[in-house]
């Protein structure tokens, strides 16, 4: 499960605010719908998971 690309697939927007050796630091934004349909987009991806499907 790719967290930031299902994030950007629910329309939030992630910023790269700095990257220190390996280590990246991300900002998230979003409007309460587009958390709406990430944490859906969450619930899909675990139920398929819980079923043996990825």
């Amino acid at each position: 499960m790719d967290i930031l690309d299902m994030a950007r697939q629910a329309g939030m927007t992630i910023v790269l605010d700095a990257k220190i050796g390996r280590q990246e630091y991300r900002t998230v934004y979003s409007s309460v719908k587009a958390l709406e349909s990430f944490a859906e987009l969450v619930a899909a991806s675990l139920k398929r998971e819980s079923l043996g499907r990825d």
